[in-house]
């Protein structure tokens, strides 16, 4: 989808696709039109609603066309003020296994019950830690998944933080993730560590020494500090 997602888009096929869909769903209101269509020109289900729902809410003077609008038609497809195109539309979102507000919703589940794993993991591994909501209300816009307060050390490199991604570190991701995200944690808290859960591409955990370390899974050889009872601090292996 990806790589042939720019030819889908272009206003030429958005109408081509509206144009179709519209002679097709005269002739038979209730076959699953868009659904066809989309399997014809292999395109994801949700991705040819999302087209021919733009296009047909260009057409209508009430309502304005901006991308909230039609993610909130997307999510709630009474919100459509043609009964078929929302009957059309929500058999779309139906049957789509990875786009579309269903699978967000599941994406945004999955995520969560990951970054709960991890928090266990802190605790269970007795580190002081500052979770995401608490660093936002400390004024930081933009914030790993969780800081440690006392930092500890994987495999040689020192950890300040860890962000969780239940998802698969492929090229493209992880690029994008250490534009937006990655180099913005280590520019203000240091050297960090992300969990890809889903395993990700070698060749990727390439900035080890520049600060980002990457795994997919909780490390087992962490090294943390302890205080004697003589004073000294001693790197303690957990």
């Amino acid at each position: 989808m990806k790589r042939t997602h720019a030819n889908h888009h272009t206003p030429e096929a958005m109408e081509t696709y509206y144009q179709r869909y519209h002679s097709r769903v005269m002739e038979n209101s209730s076959a699953p039109v868009l659904l066809e269509l989309a399997n014809e020109v292999d395109l994801s289900p949700a991705l040819m609603a999302r087209i021919v729902l733009e296009r047909f809410l260009q057409d209508q003077e009430s309502v304005s066309v901006s991308k909230v609008v039609i993610n909130s038609m997307l999510r709630d497809t009474s919100l459509i003020p043609d009964r078929t195109l929302a009957n059309q539309v929500f058999q779309c979102t139906l049957n789509d296994c990875c786009y579309g507000p269903l699978v967000d919703c599941i994406k945004h589940s999955i995520g969560h019950e990951h970054e709960v794993l991890l928090r266990e993991k802190l605790l269970e591994h007795q580190l002081a830690f500052l979770e995401e909501d608490q660093l936002r209300d400390k004024g930081y816009d933009k914030t790993p998944d969780f800081i440690l307060e006392v930092p500890v050390a994987v495999e040689g490199h020192i950890i300040h933080w860890i962000e969780s991604k239940a998802s698969f570190g492929d090229e493209s991701s992880h690029r994008a993730y250490l534009q937006e995200q990655f180099w913005s944690y280590w520019n203000r808290f240091g050297h960090g560590l992300v969990i890809y859960w889903y395993g990700f591409i070698e060749e990727l955990d390439c900035h080890r020494d520049r600060g980002i370390l990457l795994k997919d899974c909780f490390p087992s050889d962490i090294v943390t500090l302890q205080h004697t009872s003589r004073g000294p601090v001693l790197p303690v292996a957990h």
